[in-house]
C-alpha cells in the first residue's frame, strides 16, 4: 500500500517568501541532512531566477512528514508568469497563501487566489514575516477576508485556517504572538486541512500534462497529475489533444516521481500522483496520456490570453553575426516555437517576410525574461517596442488592456506619480495612508501607458517607490497617449567613438556610448536635450597643427555614459527603433539605418 499522499500549491505576490518557505520545510521534513550543504532558495534552479530573485517556473517537490507523502508545487509570484500559476493548479488539491504581514493582499494574491478558489480549492492562509517591525497582522488578515469575499468565496473557502510564521526563522503557529518554534503546525494543517487526491485507482490511466521539460538524454519529460489508474514502465500509450484527436502512441520509457529536489525513477505511477514521464516526442502541454483505450481527453484549464506582443527579428545591423553564434531567421523561428510549446502564456506568429516573429505574452518582464535567456544561449536579435493587442467589444468598438497598478510612495512623491500616472491615462480609484510615512496609491490605467514608465517613476520616487501591476480587463479605447518626449542622438558614419568628438557633444544631451565604442550608421547614440532627432559625427577626431595655443592640450573629462539594462532598453525604444541584442551587446539603432529611409518611413507613417 503506498503512503498517503498530499498535492499542495503555496502561491503568493512576489517576495512574500514562497522559495524560502520551502527551503525550511526541506530542512525540518528530514529531506535535507543536517550537515548537507545547500544553496538560499534551493528551489529557483534557474540562473536568472538566481540573479533577479524572483521564481519564474513552477517547479514540483516532495517532501515526507510521518509517513505522509507531500507533493508541494512552488509557484512564480509575477502576473507576467501567471500562465505557470493557472496550469499547475489542476493538479494541487489544496493552496498555502502566503501573505506579508506587512504588505498584505497585493495584486498577484488577487490573481492566484482567484484562480484557486474558482476550482473550488480550499486555502490555508500563512501571515508570512510576522517578526518584522512594521507588521500589521490583524489588518492584513481582514484584507485577505475582503478579498475572498469579493471573488466569491464559498462559505467553506472563507471558514479558512490561520497560522502565523516566520519562512526565514522556520516557524509556524496558531498564536500570533509567538516569535519561535518549528514548522510543524503547517505540515498537520496540510495532512489535516488538504484532502487526499480524488483520483479514481481502479480506472483506466490517464494523466494531464502541465509542465514540459527537455533532458539532453531522455528527451521531451511531461509532468502532471495520474488522475485514474496506474502506469508502469514501458506501458503503451497515446495522447490525446484536446478534442480528441490521437497525437502520438508509444511506450513509457520512464517514471519518474518527486523526491526533495530530485526527479526520481519509480517502476509503476498510481492515481493522485504526481510524476513525469519520458518516451513521447510530440506531446505537449493540455494533452491528456492515457491507455490506448481511452478516447475521451481530460479537461484542460483555460489559460488567459496574452495582452502585449514584440517583434523578434534576425539582426540585421552592420555587426550582425560577431558576437553571436546563431542568427539565421530558422534558429530563431525554431528557438521561439520550442519556447510557445512548453509555455502556454506565449503565442508566435511567423511574419510575412519570413525573417521576423510576433511574440505576444503576458508582459514586459516575462519577454525580457525570455530575450535575455535567448540571448545568453547566443542568439542575436533585433527587437521592437512592445505593443499592447487590441479587441473589439460587441458594438465593434475598440478595446485594449486595462491593469490594476497599485503604487506605494513615501507621501512626498505621492502627488508626482498622481500627475505622472494622468498624463498616461490612469484613473485614481483609491488613495490611503499605509503607515510609516507612506501612501497606497491604486490606478486602472491602459497597459499602452504603463509601457517604459517603470524607470522614469523609480528617478521621481528616488527609487523608493514600489509598484504592481495586475492585469484587470479590457476596457474602452483611450486614444492617443505622449510617448517620449525627447529625441535622440544618431550617429551619422561607421567607425568608433572618439573622445574629443563626444566631449564636445555633450552640451546635445545624454550620451549612451564612451570613447572606442564601435558604431555603425543610423545607431543611436545618446538621448537629445530637445525633441526631434539629431544626426552626429561621433567619430570625428582631433584635428592636429604645428601650431600650439593655450587650451587645445587641456585634458578630457567625459561624463560616464548611461548603461541601460535589456528591460529599460525595450521601454525607452520608440516604434522607429529597434534593440540589438547579442549576447554581449545591446544597443539602440533606428530602425532604417539608412536616413533616406529614414524620412521616406516618416513621410508615409504621417500620411497613414
Amino acid at each position: 500500500m503506498s503512503a498517503p499522499l498530499r498535492n499542495v500549491a503555496i502561491i503568493a505576490h512576489v517576495d512574500h517568501g514562497k522559495t524560502t518557505l520551502v527551503d525550511q520545510l526541506f530542512r525540518q521534513s528530514g529531506t535535507f541532512r543536517e550537515n548537507q550543504r545547500v544553496e538560499e532558495r534551493a528551489m529557483d534552479s534557474n540562473d536568472l531566477e538566481k540573479e533577479r530573485g524572483i521564481t519564474i517556473l513552477a517547479k514540483c517537490t516532495s517532501v515526507d512528514w510521518e509517513g505522509t507523502r507531500i507533493n508541494i508545487v512552488d509557484t512564480p509570484g509575477h502576473a507576467d508568469f501567471g500562465g505557470e500559476v493557472e496550469r499547475i493548479l489542476s493538479m494541487v488539491d489544496g493552496v498555502i497563501l502566503l501573505v506579508d504581514s506587512s504588505e498584505g493582499a497585493m495584486p498577484q494574491t488577487k490573481f492566484v487566489t482567484g484562480k484557486a478558489l474558482a476550482l473550488g480549492l480550499k486555502p490555508i492562509v500563512v501571515v508570512n514575516k510576522v517578526d518584522r517591525p512594521d507588521e500589521r497582522i490583524q489588518e492584513v488578515l481582514d484584507e485577505v477576508f475582503d478579498l475572498f469575499v469579493s471573488l466569491d468565496a464559498s462559505d467553506e473557502q472563507l471558514d479558512f485556517p490561520v497560522l502565523y510564521a516566520s519562512g526565514r526563522n522556520g516557524y509556524a503557529s496558531e498564536n500570533p504572538q509567538s516569535r519561535e518554534g518549528t514548522l510543524t503546525p503547517l505540515f498537520q494543517k496540510i495532512v489535516d486541512h488538504v484532502p487526499p487526491p480524488s483520483a479514481d485507482p481502479d480506472g483506466p490511466f490517464k494523466f494531464l500534462v502541465t509542465l514540459l521539460d527537455r533532458d539532453n538524454f531522455l528527451g521531451r519529460i511531461l509532468t502532471g497529475l495520474v488522475f485514474s489508474g496506474s502506469l508502469k514502465i514501458n506501458s503503451p500509450i497515446h495522447s490525446l489533444d484536446n478534442d480528441g484527436n490521437v497525437v502520438e502512441t508509444g511506450r513509457a520509457s520512464k517514471i519518474m516521481s518527486f523526491r526533495g529536489l530530485e526527479r526520481v525513477p519509480v517502476d509503476e505511477a498510481n492515481a493522485g500522483d504526481i510524476i513525469s514521464i519520458a518516451g513521447l516526442t510530440t506531446t505537449t502541454v493540455s494533452n491528456t496520456i492515457c491507455d490506448p483505450e481511452v478516447t475521451e481527453p481530460l479537461h484542460a484549464q483555460p489559460i488567459d490570453p496574452p495582452t502585449l506582443s514584440m517583434r523578434f527579428a534576425v539582426n540585421d545591423s552592420p555587426m550582425a553575426g560577431r558576437e553571436g553564434t546563431k542568427v539565421t531567421s530558422r534558429m530563431i523561428r525554431d528557438r521561439l516555437l520550442r519556447e510557445a510549446e512548453s509555455n502556454v502564456a506565449i503565442r508566435v506568429t511567423e511574419a510575412d517576410d519570413k525573417d521576423s516573429f510576433e511574440v505576444a505574452g503576458r508582459g514586459e518582464l516575462q519577454l525580457g525574461v525570455l530575450i535575455e535567456t535567448m540571448r545568453r544561449e547566443g542568439f542575436e536579435l533585433g527587437i521592437s517596442r512592445p505593443r499592447v493587442l487590441f479587441g473589439e467589444d460587441e458594438n465593434g468598438k475598440k478595446t485594449e488592456p486595462y491593469e490594476t497598478v497599485i503604487i506605494d510612495v513615501d507621501d512626498e512623491h505621492s502627488g508626482t506619480v498622481v500627475e505622472k500616472m494622468a498624463v498616461r491615462k490612469g484613473e485614481l480609484t483609491d488613495m490611503r495612508p499605509s503607515g510609516g510615512g507612506k501612501t497606497r496609491i491604486t490606478f486602472s490605467a491602459p497597459s499602452r501607458g504603463m509601457i517604459g514608465y517603470h524607470g522614469e517613476f523609480l528617478s521621481d520616487t528616488r527609487g523608493t517607490g514600489i509598484m504592481n501591476r495586475l492585469f484587470e480587463k479590457y476596457g474602452p479605447h483611450k486614444g492617443k497617449i505622449e510617448g517620449r518626449k525627447n529625441g535622440v542622438l544618431i550617429s551619422n558614419g561607421t567607425g568608433e567613438a572618439n573622445a574629443y568628438s563626444l566631449n564636445s557633444l555633450e552640451d546635445r544631451g545624454i550620451l549612451f556610448v564612451g570613447h572606442g565604442v564601435p558604431l555603425y550608421e543610423g545607431m543611436i547614440i545618446g538621448e537629445n536635450a530637445k525633441p526631434g532627432d539629431l544626426e552626429v559625427n561621433p567619430m570625428k577626431a582631433k584635428q592636429l597643427t604645428n601650431i600650439r595655443s593655450s587650451g587645445k592640450d587641456d585634458a578630457i573629462r567625459l561624463t560616464p555614459p548611461r548603461t541601460m539594462t535589456l528591460e529599460q532598453a525595450i521601454a525607452y525604444i520608440d516604434d522607429d527603433e529597434l534593440v540589438e541584442v547579442t549576447p554581449t551587446s545591446i544597443r539602440l539603432r533606428k530602425r532604417h539605418l539608412d536616413p533616406n529611409e529614414r524620412k521616406k518611413a516618416s513621410r508615409s507613417a504621417k500620411a497613414s
